[in-house]
């Protein structure tokens, strides 16, 4: 799937320059919301941005909107976000203090009925929306990128990433920022067994606490 604008045409934020990082993911925010550079946008209710401060030490990256996130306009607020708000609280992670966005920008499902079906964003949607996603790290510039899940794996490292092979590691992004990968919350709510699950819950609360130790660190 080719991206419907050509290379003169990218968003006039590329063709500004901006010193205040608030002001910066503003303007970028409005001109995401006008994106048509791939399909997705046609079964979305609106674009879904990242939110949190300019200037945040940690950023988190998942999939997709949700169908509530794609009802109220933000990452990460309906199961998946509830499950990322526990560890990040068992983490000693503040949510306010962190920067949440998704690798894909629109909410991917299937009309059926009066549901709508969520599906996988493909490599072409993933790589068309890293324009937005690079942009976001080049403002926020966190210390640290955290990478919930193969799909936003895959918009950071722009190939596709094995989430067991390289989980809870520290890794060095493509554009030079430090990273490391974990699991999506989702998969977290997949797992049937309560004890796999409250096993695979703490291994998340343990990666958070890995990126939170590593951008207090760098700040410091």
């Amino acid at each position: 799937m080719a991206a419907r604008w050509s290379e003169p045409e990218l968003p006039l934020f590329a063709e500004k320059r901006i010193n205040d990082p608030k002001a910066a993911l503003k303007l970028l925010a409005e001109e995401a919301r006008g994106c048509t550079r791939c399909d997705l946008y046609k079964n979305a209710t609106q674009t879904v941005f990242g939110e949190g401060p300019a200037d945040a030490h940690m950023m988190l990256v998942g999939e997709q909107p949700g169908d509530q996130e794609d009802l109220t306009g933000r990452p990460f607020v309906g199961p998946a976000g509830a499950v990322l708000d526990k560890a990040l609280e068992a983490a000693g992670i503040e949510r306010g203090s962190v920067y949440i966005t998704n690798a894909v920008k629109h909410f991917k499902n299937e009309p059926r009925g009066k549901r709508r079906l969520h599906k996988k964003p493909d490599t072409s949607e993933i790589d068309i929306c890293r324009f937005w996603l690079d942009k976001e790290i080049e403002i926020v510039r966190p210390r640290i990128v955290v990478a919930l899940g193969a799909t936003a794996a895959r918009g950071l490292m722009r190939k596709t990433v094995t989430i067991n092979a390289t989980r809870g590691r520290f890794i060095t992004l493509p554009g030079g920022a430090p990273g490391l990968i974990t699991v999506h919350p989702s998969y977290i709510l997949r797992i049937e067994e309560e004890r796999d699950k409250r096993r695979e819950f703490d291994r998340l609360i343990k990666d958070l606490q890995l990126a939170g130790e590593a951008a207090s660190h760098a700040r410091g």
